[in-house]
């Protein structure tokens, strides 16, 4: 449990971050409205970035004067450019820290409220083309998809007549329109396993879709298939929330499990880009509960960060399983307390894609010391770092924010070790040796039927019926990572204040 009050500790380790010149603000917040962004941005960066310590523009001694950091400051022209000019190694190591010239935004995508037509779906580029098609992955109830026919392995190659490529996808699916329409296309194997003879080709129908105000529930999909004698439970979960009623909601489904006596667990977390490190830390020990206690992940801070925590509260450091998923204000108060329920697994079966990132690799890096992780799909996308929104405040939280701009930074704070010491997971983790199959575009299946092919392939090897199908591997076809065409922050939050608090 975690007690330290987290304005103390930004207040001192901004202190001494800050210590290397002085009133800095008095002379660069007079000289316009971008330079007080920008040095917004470097101070937060400078104090939280996990990475700090490889980018020598943001060492505590990188400046001696007022001056001289103005000048710096001044070089960039916009907080954009700043921003991007911190990054470490961002081709590899941090493809994830993002900026955002609108936080009001931000703030609803990190609630799972967005401007959405319901149609989730990914986009894939042909080969070494240029052309790109998208898939319907699946499809949100009581939305405008879901009104209008949308259907999960329907393939478009054009919006409002315009075929899509990799340079006006995000105009013509993530513009301001608040209404479009996809063009439909074929998808053709020509009866071969070999995927650069597939074709797609448009078939001439389209669908009509409008953006409307939508909050997700992360649980798509949760239901027990009963087959061979055995009861196999089925979760697909899209979202790591952590609002009281998501959290609720995931542990009356664990709850329902358990009341059914399911023999396995097959986890679906294939389009789970991540969220809360607390509601992944609360879901893991539901799966489990025989661990309570027990190191789940620690964490790895930059030097300052480290060297704060190790001395003033190493327990900081330390999330371990829990038997309650706890919250508490920033007085210390508990908010929230509820008792989880628990299957106590051994083996637990989790569904990945390349679009499977951050908390969801949490989960199944923390679990795999301890249980059976059978891991079915392709590798992950690889992301074992925590970020948080900093704001522009004394405490770089949402209090008293600075009125004049809506900037805020989704840095990254932290990487995760889990117990064996293993983080640097950086391209992914791994399907499990025989259990590697893509998504073929061609043949998506039904979520949550037992005929799915990656959910086949888990329920085959549960029950030791059937034959394993040869891999099937795309390699011809190229998905587009999702965080280059999804908003902005929108795979993952780390709750610092709830967990500073913890």
């Amino acid at each position: 449990m975690k007690y330290l009050k987290p304005l103390l500790l930004l207040l001192i380790i901004a202190f001494s971050a800050t210590s290397c010149f002085e009133d800095a603000d008095d002379n660069v917040i007079l000289n316009g409205n971008n330079l007080e962004i920008q040095d917004f941005v470097w101070k937060g960066m400078n104090l939280f970035y996990v990475y700090k310590d490889e980018i020598g523009n943001l060492a505590d001694d990188r400046f001696s004067t007022n001056e001289e950091y103005t000048t710096y400051l001044n070089s960039f022209s916009n907080p954009e450019d700043l921003f991007a000019s911190l990054l470490y190694l961002p081709d590899n190591v941090d493809e994830f820290s993002a900026i955002t010239s609108n936080y009001l935004e931000l703030e609803q995508q990190l609630q799972g409220t967005n401007l959405d037509s319901g149609m989730k779906f990914g986009l894939v580029r042909i080969g070494n083309s240029n052309n790109v098609f998208g898939y319907v992955r699946y499809v949100l109830p009581n939305s405008s998809a879901s009104a209008n026919g949308v259907q999960r392995g329907m393939i478009f190659t054009g919006v409002d007549g315009t075929s899509l490529t990799a340079s006006n996808f995000g105009n013509l699916l993530f513009g301001s329109n608040t209404s479009f329409t996809i063009n439909l296309a074929d998808y053709d194997d020509n009866g071969t396993t070999d995927n650069s003879d597939d074709t797609i080709t448009p078939n001439g129908n389209s669908i009509s879709l409008t953006k409307e105000t939508i909050t997700e529930n992360p649980i798509f999909r949760s239901n027990v298939i009963e087959t061979n004698g055995f009861k196999i439970g089925y979760l697909m979960y899209n979202g790591f929330r952590i609002s009281d009623a998501n959290v609720i909601e995931l542990n009356n489904v664990i709850g329902d499990f358990n009341s059914q006596n399911i023999d396995e667990l097959v986890l679906d977390l294939r389009y789970n880009g991540g969220g809360s490190v607390s509601t992944a830390i609360w879901l893991s020990s539901m799966l489990t509960g025989q661990f309570e206690n027990q190191l789940f992940f620690e964490e790895k801070w930059n030097s300052g960060f480290q060297a704060f925590f190790e001395e003033n509260s190493p327990e900081s450091l330390i999330n371990n399983f829990v038997s309650n998923a706890i919250k508490t204000n920033s007085s210390g108060d508990e908010t929230f307390n509820l008792p989880l329920n628990n299957l106590n697994l051994t083996k637990l079966y989790v569904l990945t894609t390349r679009s499977t990132a951050s908390a969801s690799e949490l989960v199944i890096n923390g679990l795999r010391p301890y249980i059976d992780v059978v891991q079915i799909g392709v590798d992950t996308r690889g992301k074992p770092q925590a970020s948080t929104t900093i704001y522009d405040s004394e405490d770089f939280s949402r209090n008293n924010v600075n009125a004049s701009h809506t900037y805020a930074m989704q840095p990254l704070i932290y990487e995760s070790a889990n117990v064996d010491g293993f983080f640097q997971y950086y391209d992914g983790l791994s399907a499990s040796a025989g259990f590697e199959l893509s998504e073929n575009f061609g043949n998506l299946g039904i979520l949550g039927d037992e005929n799915e092919p990656l959910l086949e392939r888990a329920i085959m090897d549960i029950t030791g019926n059937g034959r394993f199908l040869d891999s099937f591997e795309n390699d011809y076809f190229k998905p587009i990572p999702d965080e280059s065409f999804l908003p902005p922050f929108s795979t993952d939050m780390f709750d610092y204040r709830v967990k500073l608090n913890r």
